[in-house]
């Protein structure tokens, strides 16, 4: 069994890296924002709390987040392991995980500060089918399939950059938390999408 945390800055390629990972593994892909709408769709005893919470603005406790992910790794499709795609965000979460499973590994994907307000500030989506191009690779007013290209507002670079100071504030902790546990693998995210999957997989247990 592979059980793994993935955690990097907006921009960074963590969802790529991990949906390569969790297929090539043969692992769950856990994002604690899907199972969340997951449970509340399903109207689940935990969803129903969640929502409660939600439906007064304010955030969900960590309690029923975890309480969702002890449900969720008890799944059939975790038998083989899981891979928690951005999760935990704070140490008390990071304890609460660690209380109900084991992990093998965590990996930093980290990619500079400029690199990643670049990456993120030159993303423009369609209106029509929601792709999303890069104006480094397609600089056009208007997507393939006919729909007009946007600049959302939190892509722009201001927004970007105050993201990821927040991002900074919040994992700086986890990073100095899992490297004392000796369980935290820090990897060049700034490198081609392919050069990245096999710095990770030299790292992963076998």
């Amino acid at each position: 069994m592979l059980r793994l945390i993935f955690f990097g800055p907006p921009g960074a390629g963590k969802g790529t890296q991990a949906e390569r990972v969790a297929k090539d593994r043969r692992i769950a892909h856990i994002s604690t924002g899907d199972m969340l709408r997951a449970e509340l769709r399903g109207a689940t005893p935990l969803g129903l709390a969640a929502k409660a919470y939600m439906d007064r603005g304010e955030l969900v406790p960590d309690d029923v987040i975890i309480g969702m992910v002890k449900e969720r790794i008890a799944k059939p499709d975790c038998q083989n392991g899981y891979l928690f795609d951005g999760f935990p965000r704070t140490v008390a979460q990071a304890d609460a995980l660690l209380a109900i499973t084991p992990i093998d590994r965590v990996i930093n994907i980290d990619v500079p500060f400029e690199r990643l307000v670049a990456r993120i500030s030159g993303r423009r989506m369609c209106d029509s089918c929601g792709a999303a191009y890069h104006v480094s690779t397609y600089d056009k007013g208007d997507c393939r399939c006919g729909g007009q290209l946007y600049h959302r507002d939190d892509d722009r670079p201001e927004t970007v950059e105050n993201r990821l100071r927040v991002y900074e504030q919040s994992t700086a902790p986890l990073v100095a938390y899992f490297a004392d546990k000796g369980l935290l693998a820090t990897v060049n995210g700034d490198a081609r999408i392919n050069e990245v999957e096999a710095e990770i997989a030299g790292i992963l247990p076998a």
